[in-house]
């Protein structure tokens, strides 16, 4: 089930009336991941403050031409279910090669265990995976620094009759 053009119109208006210096045309609405899983795992990072950053192939960004984020980008995030869930804003960009990501950005991300090792095992089978080339010690990596603007809570963690 994909989140709805209702569901992201309402989650918006809910963003606006509580942060009303956001604009009115509505960001782009995407998941973290590859899954489900990835996407709610990724997702309660961010909510518990312990994710404030996220890294791209730029490989991707070319083969499928996509615009780069740039800073003051909004996103809105969606759960692995596809809800709408939270509004990150971009607060800075670098584009390095995967073997000069740094131990902050690593520590930035909240995966794992936090250490530069860890992100780039975990990162190396992620694009090995995912993604369309693969993964390179000099693949460029779009590091991704936000903030998170809103969120809502999950109608899912809700005990039944008050979701």
């Amino acid at each position: 089930m994909t989140a709805s053009h209702v569901e992201l119109t309402r989650f918006w208006a809910d963003a606006r009336a509580l942060h009303p210096s956001l604009p009115a045309e509505r960001p782009e609405a995407w998941a973290f991941g590859a899954t489900p899983a990835h996407a709610d795992e990724l997702l309660t990072l961010v909510l518990e403050g312990t994710k404030t950053a996220t890294a791209s192939s730029l490989w991707d960004y070319e083969d499928d031409a996509e615009p780069l984020p740039a800073v003051g980008d909004l996103s809105i995030i969606l759960d692995g279910a596809e809800a709408p869930r939270a509004v990150l804003e971009v607060t800075a960009i670098d584009i390095v090669p995967f073997d000069e990501v740094g131990a902050e950005h690593a520590r930035a991300e909240g995966e794992d265990d936090r250490t530069l090792a860890s992100w780039r095992r975990v990162h190396e089978h992620f694009w090995s995976t995912y993604s369309t080339r693969g993964s390179a010690p000099d693949m460029p990596v779009l590091c991704e620094r936000f903030r998170l603007i809103h969120s809502a809570p999950s109608e899912r963690s809700c005990p039944p009759g008050l979701g």
